[in-house]
């Protein structure tokens, strides 16, 4: 059986990874580098319990789970057991930050409201770094990479049999879309709901090290303030994403100069270890969305043969190896047994008229 996998990031990693590990012969298709986009941009926050209650808490919990054992197992892509905290950064001349609760590496005027988890429930990874360590692992396995652009697929029938690769048609008994947002461009060759990208600009870091501590903050009119430490030195600080039109090429995607002065503004006044001389990336990444908020993960209706996974939002990176490990099983054994895919079934939402698909 030969499985081709459309797109390098951290869902098509890890399910090349798992499907390498069962000897399923494995080609990723990637048109710029492994963790070109959000896989290697986003902030690599994972939480066991942040999503109880809702549809993804049983992808979440397995998820988390495969995080550490995989660390353990496959090698050290920065992974640390974390702290979080939500909290307010006041505005200047407000007296609340002299008697308010504060972490001792932040400045005055960042307020600290609550402790929202300890290390037992999350943790943190270098998100590019995982994402290479689980591609890497899949060519242990035998999987292999193959730089270019998909631009469609081959069909016999009902059936899909091969994916257009620059060019030139490569047969397979099964393809897996996993293009991020830009999974949207498959919906010209698929019945696929419509998957929206939101762009989020951020900062990295080099901070030698501060505590293990997570931060989620407020300030006035703005929300979102992500703070991420890991492992490595590194702090990866987020905020402002908006929904605007995703570029046709990945290699596009560049971070907003405005957005980035506007962000490093804000980070100096967090605390003083965030010096304009120890950024080390300015950068930018698109988000998959869906219309309801969970990922699409399954089988594509009416196309045998042809799998979907993405729309994973602010949790890509922590849902892809249960995603990756039930999508596997899926594959090579026509269901999913380690997690129930059923709400993230694809068939649940309408499909995309590929004529209404507009890309900047």
């Amino acid at each position: 059986m030969h499985v081709l996998i459309c797109g390098g990031g951290v869902i098509g990693a890890c399910t090349a990874y798992f499907l390498a590990r069962r000897g399923i012969d494995v080609t990723v298709v990637e048109r710029v580098e492994v963790a070109s986009s959000a896989s290697g941009k986003a902030g690599g926050f994972l939480a066991r319990d942040w999503c109880a209650g809702s549809p993804l808490d049983a992808l979440a919990r397995r998820s988390f789970a495969l995080h550490a054992s995989l660390h353990e197992e496959l090698g050290d892509w920065s992974y640390q057991r974390v702290s979080s905290y939500s909290g307010l950064v006041v505005p200047e001349g407000d007296r609340r930050r002299h008697t308010a609760s504060k972490l001792g590496w932040l400045s005055d005027g960042v307020i600290i409201g609550a402790q929202l988890s300890t290390t037992e429930t999350t943790a943190m990874v270098n998100p590019r770094a995982f994402t290479t360590g689980m591609m890497r692992a899949a060519e242990q396995h035998g999987a292999s990479v193959r730089h270019g652009e998909v631009t469609g697929l081959t069909r016999r029938g009902d059936m899909i049999v091969g994916v257009e690769v620059d060019g030139e048609t490569i047969a397979a008994d099964a393809v897996v879309i996993a293009l991020g947002p830009w999974s949207l461009r498959a919906a010209q060759w698929l019945q696929l709901p419509i998957v929206f990208g939101r762009q989020s600009p951020s900062l990295v870091y080099d901070t030698v090290r501060v505590p293990a501590e997570a931060l989620f903050l407020d300030y006035e009119e703005e929300q979102g303030i992500e703070v991420f430490p890991r492992a490595d030195g590194s702090t990866h600080i987020a905020a402002f994403s908006a929904q605007i039109p995703l570029p046709v090429n990945p290699a596009d995607v560049k971070p907003d100069p405005l957005a980035i002065e506007r962000l490093q503004a804000f980070c100096e006044r967090l605390s003083p270890v965030f010096r304009s001389d120890r950024i080390i990336a300015r950068q930018s990444c698109f988000r998959p969305v869906t219309q309801d908020g969970l990922p699409l993960i399954g089988k594509v209706p009416g196309s045998v043969g042809a799998y979907i996974a993405t729309g994973h939002s602010v949790w890509g990176i922590l849902n892809a190896p249960a995603t990756g490990e039930a999508l596997a099983e899926l594959v090579a054994d026509g269901s999913a047994e380690t997690t129930d895919l059923t709400p993230f079934d694809p068939a649940r939402l309408r499909p995309l008229d590929p004529a209404s698909i507009r890309m900047a």
